[in-house]
């Protein structure tokens, strides 16, 4: 592992205090850097999540995918906890953090909208940055494209009735143009990136060769990616210090929540650390783009909801990397190996 992967944590620190001083002294550049958008996606940030994943995707076989219907309990599972249990409990956490516990600080008008933005993050499980956990944490880059090919399809028809029971209104204005084109820079374009890239160095060397290559690559993107969204949410994080304190405790303690729930029905049923790492980071990880997006839609721009999707960027990568440092430092919570024996059994 080399330095750049050693302190990770410590470059995103760093990356963070650099965006929200860039943002602040510069705020007409910050501006200039939002304002590249298509479909309500910013275009440097995506091209920077892109840096990030097709590392990631170079190592897909499309022949093993076969081989994944015989390994359907970390799909399950994937399936389950996203889109049964975390849009719940996001929802619960909400309610009782902000129309509990915090109910003195927030006015209750303001508070629905927190609560409106934070059941958006909790409907939206992670398509792009589940890439990067899932290769920091040694997953398996075949099953973990099957979790988040699953999730996006399933997004496709459930993001839409299930955001709308959980706000209580009749309709929900779905940007299908910021999911469509999410889907396809975030998973379509670098998957095809890397099978081309295989097809055309054929031999197995050298598509490692490049892969050790290609590492630098993924990590700056990273602290790249930190460092603008930071710089281009500056004003929004700085003006408000205390709701964004108050919104980020019920969606940190959310992330931790889901990952244990995914952890340990993973180790329940016996699965591998390279299938039950991604598959727990996917659960806690949320697709922030379509939930900014969809925010911006219903409430505005300036809303407490959009606000509180913000604040979903900002607790998403420190978290995240905790999450990922948890996976890999305690062996003890994936034991298992393929076909589910621990380590060093017959």
């Amino acid at each position: 592992m080399g330095i750049f992967e050693r302190f990770l944590s410590l470059w995103v620190a760093l990356a963070i205090v650099a965006g929200l001083a860039l943002g602040a002294i510069f705020p007409s550049v910050a501006a200039a850097v939002a304002s590249l958008e298509f479909a309500r996606i910013n275009l440097p940030i995506a091209l920077l999540i892109w840096g990030m994943i097709y590392p990631m995707m170079l190592a897909v076989d499309f022949g093993s995918l076969v081989g994944l219907r015989r390994q359907p309990k970390g799909l399950i599972i994937t399936v389950v906890v996203n889109w049964l249990i975390k849009p719940l409990t996001m929802t619960a956490l909400a309610w009782v953090f902000i129309r509990g516990v915090f109910a003195a600080w927030i006015p209750a008008e303001i508070g629905d909208q927190y609560i409106a933005g934070m059941i958006l993050l909790g409907v939206a499980p992670c398509t792009a940055m589940v890439f990067v956990w899932s290769r920091l944490s040694a997953g398996d880059a075949n099953y973990t494209l099957a979790q988040v090919a699953i999730n996006d399809l399933i997004m496709v028809f459930a993001f839409a009735p299930i955001t709308a029971l959980l706000l209580g209104v009749s309709q929900v204005l779905v940007p299908w143009d910021t999911l469509v084109t999410s889907v396809g820079l975030f998973v379509v374009v670098p998957l095809t990136a890397g099978w081309l890239t295989r097809v055309g160095l054929r031999a197995p060397g050298r598509i490692e060769r490049l892969e050790e290559h290609l590492k630098p690559l993924a990590v700056v993107s990273l602290l790249a990616t930190v460092l603008l969204l930071f710089m281009v949410q500056a004003s929004v994080i700085l003006a408000n210090p205390l709701a964004i304190a108050l919104i980020a405790v019920p969606l940190i303690v959310q992330t931790y929540l889901i990952f244990w729930i995914s952890a340990l029905w993973m180790r329940l049923w016996r699965q591998p650390h390279a299938i039950a790492a991604p598959g727990a980071m996917i659960g806690a990880s949320n697709f922030f783009e379509l939930a900014v997006a969809v925010a911006i839609s219903l409430f505005g721009l300036n809303s407490g909801a959009a606000l509180a999707t913000v604040v979903g960027v900002l607790v998403e990568v420190p978290v995240m990397l905790s999450l990922v440092a948890i996976a890999n430092w305690d062996e003890r919570l994936f034991p298992y190996r393929s076909g589910g024996s621990p380590p060093g059994a017959a």
